[in-house]
């Protein structure tokens, strides 16, 4: 070869690199002055349909006679950056929405998206382009906890729409940041539209819904989220009545980018494509299912399915200007996150390593986890003085690492487990013991039992129970499990159970149970058998000093449940049917174990008044509720608002007994009293009837104020008495 040759080749090689590099470049798609339109349309003109579909693949590979960098779009950040280096970990989803504090997720959120930012550009500066490194976050999932079955459900925030709507919202907007030209992250709503299990037949499960379920329950989070501005969609594994959710005309045509004007891109679950042949088997390769969901403009295939659609191109089945249609919105989220322009143009391009895992963001991952606990009983035990001879912890939970971090993690250099918490927080002098001394989901091999005596002698014992992610969670990370990562038995594991019972043999003292897991279990023995109960969640790398810190009274707990815990499974419907009916507070007609909404304090709050301020038609209600604290301890109160209607309780209507429409969390100190004021949109008074039409119904609208759900049993659980106003 010609060594000038040689020289231009390798010269034009470095060209296209820096290109690449620096998002500069000699093309029109590399001018930052044209508008995002002019820019994206130049890039697809300038690539060959082969290029196009590297693109569409979460492994987007390079176009170096482009500049175009490669680019994978798969990312997660759950609860804290995830699987890419040292983050910060907050608690699980789950936990989150036990807080009922948008603000506080709001700011999760936005330190979450300081460390990706940091941590990408950091990355970039060392040429590494690896999956999990990117900007495009999977997240949050917002399929409503139907069945506390479900393994994944832990992900989201709760069973509410109303609830999984406002949390989901702010979190979205603490990823994707305000800046007015660039995202700072790009958040994604999932698994669109009806998903929540079972997990074991998800790639071929056809989930079956009524018009009212649909708006009522299973689409309004979506819609919260897609007006908050989310930058993406993902469509789950399954069919919803009838219709793939990766290829469905009324979902996401009609409806998302149709009525509800949707313009981000749309993915698909990882291997979804596949379950279009193998699974659904509604084409007969992965040509056709490539064909097929170009045709729904689904953007951007978790896979490589779209590696055929040069094929199907040839074959007929879609045309070019198909793939550019399904292509310019995914293009446009890589713009709008800076990834074409000069370094240093967006704001977030400044944001350093140093930002990572701060002492500011330990304190937060801590606030979420304080703020997460619900205390589910206390006979008078809690709080415990720090300074009592002896301490007993035990438990398969309570030095597990595993407990703290529930599924889609991070990792962290410093994680609390419940053991190390406690111990730094009793005072010199008292002793403290540690011993597993059961397993996590079997019996002890040995029958020789030293641990369970030695709670006769203590002054307490907290025992940590419960479940990990090795039990519950996605199909393939829940190792343990032999039902695809689902609870299927809707108990504490038998042999803790056993355990719990020999540590209350032949002593007074009190025994504290902690319980780690995602979803609803049945606590009826544990409530029985314990003098006080705590539902910890997974409660991130702060959870064992937020844990200890209740325990010994140094906070006082203020979490309050986002789902409801049944009795038993013979209160819900069936698992695999989707009708809403018997299920969450709002459908369930049996007396619940836990109320939704319900979690107790140190303390005593009592609801003075709710008075209505405004009962014009054309402007929101607004609730002003009196409250005070007539205890001794300061503590924070999650005031919740419940909308139900007088004559719909005992019609075959299908309509929610109560419904969520505004929360608030407000700090009280002892004897104070505050008022607070919660409005509450007219159109959210509206119930969606059997064909999905918006109905106001018949009778009078009662308007509850309370800290849990307002029905006697919570009253009987120790919940304050709350009050009523009628519209």
């Amino acid at each position: 070869m010609n060594n000038k040759f040689s020289i231009g080749v390798v010269f034009l090689f470095f060209i296209f690199f820096s290109c690449a590099s620096t998002g500069q470049g000699p093309y029109p798609f590399n001018n930052p002055e044209l508008s995002l339109e002019e820019r994206v349309d130049d890039l697809v003109s300038l690539m060959t349909l082969e290029e196009k579909a590297s693109q569409m693949v979460n492994s987007s590979v390079a176009i170096p006679r482009l500049g175009v960098p490669e680019y994978d779009w798969w990312n997660e950040a759950l609860h804290g950056l995830a699987r890419s280096g040292e983050a910060t970990v907050f608690p699980q989803a789950i936990g989150m929405g036990a807080t009922f504090d948008k603000d506080l997720v709001f700011q999760v959120a936005s330190t979450i998206s300081d460390e990706a930012r940091a941590n990408y550009n950091a990355a970039l500066a060392k040429g590494y382009r690896l999956k999990y490194s990117g900007l495009t976050f999977w997240t949050p999932n917002v399929n409503i906890f139907r069945d506390p079955r479900w393994g994944r459900g832990q992900e989201t925030y709760g069973e509410d729409p109303y609830l999984m709507g406002i949390m989901g919202s702010a979190f979205v907007k603490g990823l994707q940041g305000d800046d007015p030209r660039y995202l700072k992250t790009a958040a994604c709503a999932k698994h669109f539209a009806v998903h929540s299990g079972p997990e074991e037949f998800r790639h071929e499960f056809n989930a079956i819904a009524t018009k009212q379920d649909m708006f009522e329950t299973y689409l309004p989070a979506f819609k919260t989220l897609v007006d908050a501005g989310v930058e993406s969609i993902m469509g789950a594994y399954n069919r919803t009545n009838g219709e793939l959710c990766n290829a469905h005309d009324y979902l996401m045509n009609d409806l998302l980018r149709g009525e509800w004007g949707f313009e981000g891109h749309y993915l698909t679950d990882c291997g979804a494509l596949i379950d279009f042949y193998d699974g659904h088997n509604v084409v007969k390769d992965s040509i056709e299912a490539a064909a097929l969901a170009v045709k729904y403009e689904v953007n951007l295939n978790c896979g490589d399915v779209y590696l055929n659609i040069p094929k199907a191109v040839e074959k007929g089945l879609i045309t070019e200007a198909d793939v550019d249609k399904a292509l310019i919105p995914l293009l446009k989220t890589r713009f709008k996150l800076g990834l074409f322009d000069p370094a240093g143009m967006s704001p977030y391009d400044e944001i350093t390593y140093e930002t990572v895992s701060l002492q500011e963001n330990r304190k937060l991952s801590y606030e979420a986890a304080l703020k997460s606990l619900v205390l589910l009983k206390n006979d008078n035990v809690l709080p415990l003085k720090n300074d009592l001879h002896h301490y007993f912890i035990t438990g398969p939970n309570a030095s597990n690492l595993e407990a703290m971090l529930g599924n889609y993690y991070g990792v962290n250099s410093s994680i609390v487990t419940v053991v190390e918490g406690i111990a730094s927080r009793v005072e010199h002098g008292s002793q403290v013991r540690y011993r597993m001394g059961a397993l996590l989901d079997r019996t002890n091999k040995n029958p020789i039992d030293w641990a369970s005596t030695i709670a006769q002698s203590t002054a307490a014992t907290i025992v940590v129970l419960g479940v990990n992610g090795l039990i519950e969670g996605e199909e393939g990370a829940a190792i343990a499990s032999s039902t695809y990562g689902d609870v299927l038995d809707y108990s504490i594991p038998q042999n803790q159970l056993e355990y719990l019972e020999r540590l209350n043999m032949g002593h007074d003292n009190p025994i504290i149970s902690v319980i780690i897991g995602g979803s609803p279990v049945n606590l009826t023995r544990v409530h029985e058998l314990s003098d006080a109960v705590i539902m910890a969640w997974y409660p991130g790398q702060e959870g064992g000093n937020a844990i200890a810190d209740v325990l010994f009274g140094n906070a006082s707990p203020s979490g309050k449940l986002p789902l409801t815990f049944p009795k038993s499974l013979d209160q819900i419907p069936e698992y695999d049917d989707y009708s809403m009916q018997g299920r969450t507070y709002r459908y369930m007609k049996e007396e619940p174990m836990y109320p939704f909404g319900f979690g107790l304090s140190y303390t005593k709050v009592r609801y003075n008044s709710i008075e209505l301020l405004n009962t014009s038609q054309d402007e929101p209600i607004k609730a002003k509720v009196s409250l005070t604290n007539t205890g001794e301890l300061e503590t924070d109160e999650v005031v919740q608002l419940y909308i139900s209607y007088e004559k719909i309780a005992n019609k075959k209507n299908g309509f929610p007994q109560y419904s969520l429409k505004g929360f608030d969390r407000v700090n009280l100190k002892p004897g104070e009293t505050k008022e607070l004021v919660i409005e509450v949109d007219r159109e959210e008074l509206k119930l969606y009837d059997s064909e999905g039409v918006k109905v106001m119904p018949e009778g009078q609208i009662l308007i509850y104020a309370s800290g849990s759900l307002p029905i006697d049993r919570s009253i009987e659980l120790g919940a304050s008495k709350w009050v009523k106003a009628k519209l």
